[in-house]
């Protein structure tokens, strides 16, 4: 057994990028091999964000000596060494924050509304089957077509493609066969901060697994190709 864990998962304070990891040790996801090869990626993955965090915090000296090396030309003397480590503590955080004030920017981009005529320019049929709103309320959103569309490519390897439909509800956004209600493949709850796809067993109960992504519904293509085969 190694020393040091692959893997680390704090209830209280849950990391995202953990949970696809744990996906791969449930039952319908188990692959010895693939886990191996994970579990030594992360357990490196896991030292190295250790180091960058305790370097960002303090930075050791020998840290200081490589960044002040490859600016400063002059002799690395104490004086030299103590500047650089102020400089270096500066660099390290104005660097994090404008990594921050990047992503926020491009999240804000993202939300900019075109005008009505720039609108009409590029709208597509695709484009207007992402976002309907039914009277009722509820709001279909491109997410969730995206997810229709990915458990859609999924199942039709064993079921017609036409076959494949969806309702949306307020409550969650549900996969059918035949628009029929008694042939669920799956629900996908993307309207939340934790997302999750609901899978259902032979006698159609619902479990839900979160996932952190839209790509983490690959994870599932063989209880979804069950499920869709069930409705031959």
């Amino acid at each position: 057994m190694d020393e040091k864990p692959f893997l680390e998962l704090d209830l209280l304070d849950i990391d995202h990028n953990v949970v696809p990891e744990l996906l791969k040790l449930t039952k319908g996801a188990f692959d010895v091999e693939s886990i191996v090869n994970a579990a030594g990626e992360l357990k490196y993955v896991s030292q190295i964000k250790k180091i960058i965090s305790s370097q960002f915090q303090n930075p050791e000296d020998e840290f200081v000596r490589l960044i002040a090396s490859r600016v400063y030309d002059g002799i690395l003397t104490q004086k030299v060494r103590e500047l650089f480590l102020t400089l270096t503590k500066k660099s390290l955080t104005q660097w994090l924050n404008d990594q921050v004030n990047e992503r926020l920017k491009s999240a804000i981009s993202a939300n900019v509304q075109v005008t009505p005529k720039e609108e009409a320019s590029v709208e597509t049929a695709e484009d207007k089957e992402s976002v309907h709103k039914e009277e009722n309320g509820v709001v279909t959103t491109p997410e969730e077509i995206e997810g229709y569309h990915i458990v859609k490519s999924i199942i039709r390897t064993v079921i017609a493609a036409e076959r494949v439909t969806y309702r949306d509800t307020k409550s969650y956004f549900g996969i059918l066969i035949d628009d029929n209600n008694r042939k669920p493949v799956c629900r996908l709850h993307l309207n939340r901060s934790q997302m999750y796809i609901g899978i259902f067993d032979s006698n159609k109960i619902e479990t839900r697994h979160p996932i952190n992504s839209l790509d983490d519904i690959y994870l599932f293509s063989e209880p979804l190709t069950q499920t869709a085969s069930a409705y031959k």
